[in-house]
């Protein structure tokens, strides 16, 4: 069974830099970013844990908890973390798991339930769809996928443009137009009658009956 947006997302156990945690608690009332790797010193990873390490921030200040994955050791990751910070300009303050056990990377669909064996024996590309960016909600529930190919860095300035929309959208009834960014219009939600979206927004554009266009809610 694969993992679908809206599914509870599973939870663990699993050693990281930071030492142990159970993801759910950690998690706590904040939305989270998991982002996995197929394996340390890869180098499209080096440069993708490097860029989160510089713009973790801008999750902090939206109540976004950053953790890592890679399936080898946490003992590597703290020798990779070397690489980063010499290579990259900045090095991770969030936790990174060692999945060596491949336990996360099964609960989260990127391997296959037979996967087994030393993970230091494994190459990158036997690891090569551990390459996913699952954003999380505070309900726990899964509310972005993206897999990336091991050759194609990843854009996480677009997890934060998401999680703006995903934020925006669980508070106010809207949705957000292609390519949308922060303080621009939106769409009034196709579940509002035009009574109610008078009471909530009063006038909007509609171009057609079914796109209702007004500024973003504060």
């Amino acid at each position: 069974m694969g993992l679908h947006l809206g599914d509870t997302a599973p939870d663990f156990t699993a050693d990281t830099t930071q030492g142990k945690i159970d993801f759910h608690d950690w998690l706590g009332d904040s939305w989270g970013v998991l982002f996995s790797h197929p394996k340390d010193f890869t180098p499209v990873c080096t440069t993708e844990l490097g860029y989160m390490a510089r713009i973790t921030p801008e999750f902090e200040q939206r109540n976004v908890k950053v953790i890592g994955l890679s399936v080898d050791p946490t003992d590597r990751h703290e020798q990779w973390a070397d690489d980063i910070e010499e290579t990259q300009g900045a090095r991770p303050t969030y936790p990174i798991i060692g999945d060596s056990d491949f336990n996360v990377s099964k609960l989260y669909d990127m391997l296959p339930a037979s996967t087994s064996g030393d993970p230091l024996q494994r190459t990158p590309a036997d690891n090569q769809t551990v390459r996913n960016v699952f954003v999380i909600g505070p309900d726990k529930k899964v509310k972005l996928i993206l897999v990336y190919p091991m050759t194609t860095g990843r854009n996480f300035d677009e997890v934060i443009r998401v999680i703006d929309s995903l934020q925006l959208t669980a508070t106010h009834k809207v949705s957000t137009p292609v390519n949308w960014q922060q303080g621009e219009d939106v769409i009034i939600a196709g579940s509002v009658s035009n009574d109610e979206a008078k009471e909530l927004f009063g006038d909007w554009r509609e171009p057609k009956p079914y796109i209702r266009i007004v500024p973003q809610p504060n």
